[in-house]
């Protein structure tokens, strides 16, 4: 039995698989030439962090608009869709050449990616249910992976001194590429629950969907902390050397992504329950140690705790939301990234006035306390 399934089953992953590599590629290759565009716009520090706010904002208005999408015509023609328009607003972002142009394609690139994220976390819900068995956490991996592969490319074309859009469209040209080559590999039937497509509102059908939006809220906002001032704690409080003030990032990065592949096991042996209650204290015990021995090991130490800890929380609260009886599965999804998606857009914006009114210590610390969040809540973590 298990060997005829396995033709239908990995394949299916596979080209998934390849599409969250694809995501996390694009999103990377832009990140990785910020630098380049603030300075041929000419943006100044507090103005980049301005206009950066474009692709969230993007992100946040798409969520309801790609939830319905998804359950209307099926992840798979979304995920088709909103592949070719994130490498091709990719491409215009290289071509910016004022303010408002750039907003306008941060705009569309976080509508799009959105769009995106969606429909493949929607796909990837179908293939865990072909396995049985916990497999999301490691999709999140290998968007990670090609977060790291994304800012190892974009290093090389900048050392060999490759324009900014010349970078963008190689990298759209091998996503679309990969985009033909594996979506005939994608479910044509992703989430098995077409039944579930007439979707009202009420408080019972989306309560424990809120409940899993809250704790992936808990975790991005502790994610988005260290996305955004995690260098920065080790400048001004570690006093790190200049050379070594990304190596809490990296160290959180290297630990958040390999605990994405891990994951999926340690679910499988102890359940959903309890690995978001070891999260959430792995989240807090990282950033207070961080914060209450500010030394370069000690926080360098408390920094990988932090990376395993959010690893695996939004992998998993997607995979739940995606199995609810009660909604499709790109609805459920958007529900939940909605609701967690707040936390990653506006706790860093919080930890900058907490810094400024008291210290940054401070706001890690506040950080910590929202992180235990994801503990508190794991007990409740179930749909129906």
């Amino acid at each position: 039995m298990l060997a005829s399934s396995m033709p239908l089953h990995r394949p299916a992953r596979i080209g998934v698989s390849n599409f969250f590599f694809i995501s996390g590629l694009c999103f990377a290759t832009w990140a990785s030439r910020i630098p380049d565009i603030q300075h041929h716009i000419g943006l100044g520090k507090a103005e980049l962090g301005t206009v950066l706010f474009a692709s969230p904002v993007g992100s946040m208005l798409c969520l309801p608009l790609a939830g319905w999408l998804v359950t209307k015509f099926g992840s798979r023609n979304c995920l088709l869709v909103g592949s070719f328009i994130y490498a091709g607003i990719l491409c215009s972002i290289g071509l910016v050449d004022t303010v408002w142009e750039l907003v306008a394609a941060l705009f569309f690139f976080g509508m799009s990616g959105n769009l995106m994220n969606i429909s493949v976390n929607t796909q990837a819900v179908g293939v865990e249910a072909l396995y049985k068995r916990s497999i999301m956490a490691s999709f999140h991996g290998l968007w990670s992976l090609a977060g790291f592969t994304g800012a190892a490319i974009g290093t090389l074309m900048v050392s060999l001194g490759v324009s900014t859009l010349t970078h963008f469209l190689i990298v759209a040209a091998l996503m679309s590429i990969a985009v033909i080559i594996f979506f005939r590999y994608t479910l044509k039937e992703d989430d098995h629950g077409r039944e579930k497509t007439k979707f009202k509102f009420s408080w019972s059908n989306v309560q424990s969907i809120i409940t899993l939006g809250i704790i992936a809220f808990c975790c991005m906002g502790c994610e988005g902390c260290m996305f955004d001032w995690s260098g920065i704690y080790f400048r001004d409080i570690v006093k790190a050397p200049a050379h070594l003030i990304t190596v809490g990032y990296t160290v959180f990065m290297a630990t958040m992504a390999t605990g994405r592949f891990i994951a999926d096991a340690m679910v499988t042996r102890f359940g959903t329950t309890r690995v978001l209650q070891a999260s959430g204290t792995l989240i807090t015990s990282g950033l207070l140690i961080a914060v209450a021995f500010p030394n370069f090991y000690a926080a360098a130490f408390g920094f990988f705790l932090t990376g395993f800890g959010v690893s695996s929380v939004v992998p998993l609260s997607y995979g739940l939301a995606g199995k609810s009886a009660k909604i499709s599965a790109g609805i459920a999804i958007s529900l939940v990234s909605s609701v967690g998606f707040l936390g990653f857009l506006f706790g860093p914006p919080l930890i900058g006035y907490i810094a400024e009114a008291l210290s940054l210590q401070w706001s890690f610390g506040l950080m910590a306390v929202i992180g235990f969040g994801t503990a508190l809540l794991a007990t409740k973590a179930r749909v129906s």
